[in-house]
């Protein structure tokens, strides 16, 4: 066993003692309240009381979800389903809502999970925390703890260590090393099987996660379409707006130059300089427009050159860590890169923050990009943030957006979007 994993033993115990208190006071009292609320729909207060209270379940299984993602990197899919928009608000809307949580398959996972986690899930938790707390009792009897013990109770039990003098509580010394020893090698496999068996109650089947897949898909198709269309009178708008403009004047310009060159030359010299002037300002203009399309930078250099020059013109201090080891698809960089672009732009406009970090690597399929800062926090995904265009554009590519931003800060945005690296 080595140093790490010996370091490892204590807040094993801890995030174990943690879970087994979650699993027993949070999962029976939710799983209680859960259970008699569903019981009063059918006289009628349920149909009141059970959104909330499901709403509650719902915080509690996800509260887990981050656990288990932050502590051992186990990733438990969200399934529930989304509510329509057009949900009506009243008494009608609270009877609506209560229907269709309950139709939420998501629903009864939770409720079966609750039941595995207030047994199973809290004796796995326990388990590193007993281990730890057993190997300290029994190294303190080994150095003399055991002394004022036995003068009050006489002989006592140490697990199945009878101690009654210096050679028994040296045993015990040995056998909580032991304890200790255990806790150390299995205490983080230990927290993992209990957020696996989690998993295995929280995780959508592969028949509903391949028709919540689906749907998503179809969702984003139509979003990246409407996106475009959009894109598309944005350039038109700008082309007619700025650099045609520009360039019908410099036109007019030109001819009028043509009538004057030989009549007034001072006055063609001057219409011959706002030309130039015109002509520069379109052609400043063309080019902000093809960096808006698809930056030359990304094209030339790759994301990780086009994500630092980003971070170079931010006003803000900004680290830009990149592990890369080879380039992605062209959609996918440029998704990448304006995803990244946008979240740069919330930070500077609402966080006040004074450092930003911009962290990028390729695991597992996934191309994975963190945005973090040290400002206010208080940031959401909410219609028409810029947060939500981020998470329409990554919706594209089959991708998901996470924040991570308590009131009071740091906020960190973490995208995810599937691709190879060639």
């Amino acid at each position: 066993m080595n140093a790490t994993k010996a370091r490892d033993a204590a807040p094993a115990a801890a995030q174990g003692l943690a879970l087994a208190l979650m699993s027993l006071a949070g999962s029976i009292t939710v799983f209680v309240l859960a259970v008699v609320s569903i019981a009063l729909v059918v006289a009628g207060v349920g149909l009141f009381s059970t959104p909330a209270v499901l709403t509650l379940v719902r915080a509690h299984a996800n509260q887990r979800r981050l656990l288990a993602a932050q502590w051992t990197g186990t990733r438990i899919e969200v399934p529930y389903r989304p509510f329509p928009s057009d949900l009506r608000t009243g008494v009608t809307g609270q009877v609506e809502r209560c229907m269709l949580m309950l139709k939420d398959p998501a629903t009864w996972r939770d409720l079966r999970w609750l039941l595995t986690d207030m047994t199973a899930g809290a004796t796995i938790g326990i388990t590193p925390a007993a281990l730890f707390a057993e190997g300290v009792y029994g190294v303190l009897l080994s150095l003399g703890l055991w002394l004022p013990i036995h003068g009050g109770v006489g002989q006592f039990w140490y697990l199945f260590v009878p101690v009654d003098g210096w050679p028994t509580a040296i045993v015990a010394g040995v056998v909580g090393v032991g304890a200790f020893l255990l806790c150390a090698q299995f205490g983080r496999r230990l927290l993992k099987a209990h957020f696996l068996l989690a998993k295995a109650s929280l995780a959508p089947t592969k028949k509903a996660e391949l028709a919540q897949r689906i749907n998503r898909l179809t969702e984003t198709r139509h979003e990246a379409v409407d996106a475009s269309a959009t894109e598309l009178r944005r350039i038109e708008r700008d082309l007619h707006d700025g650099a045609q403009a520009r360039l019908v004047a410099m036109g007019m310009h030109l001819g009028t130059i043509e009538a004057l060159i030989e009549k007034d030359p001072a006055r063609a010299k001057q219409l011959i300089g706002i030309a130039r002037r015109s002509s520069a300002e379109a052609l400043t203009e063309l080019r902000d427009l093809v960096r808006g399309i698809h930056p030359p930078v990304l094209a030339e250099r790759g994301l990780p050159d086009a994500v630092r020059a980003l971070a170079l013109r931010v006003p803000i201090a900004t680290e830009v860590e990149v592990d890369l080891r080879g380039r992605a698809e062209a959609p996918v960089e440029s998704a990448a890169y304006f995803a990244v672009s946008e979240s740069l732009t919330n930070v500077v406009k609402h966080s006040g923050a004074d450092r930003i970090w911009v962290d990028m690597h390729h695991a597992d399929g996934m191309l994975r990009v963190a945005v973090s800062d040290n400002g206010k926090g208080g940031a959401s995904i909410g219609a028409g943030s810029g947060l939500s265009g981020i998470e329409r554009r990554l919706g594209t590519f089959d991708g998901i957006l996470a924040v991570s931003s308590p009131v009071g800060g740091p906020t960190m945005v973490t995208m995810e979007i599937p691709c190879q690296l060639a």
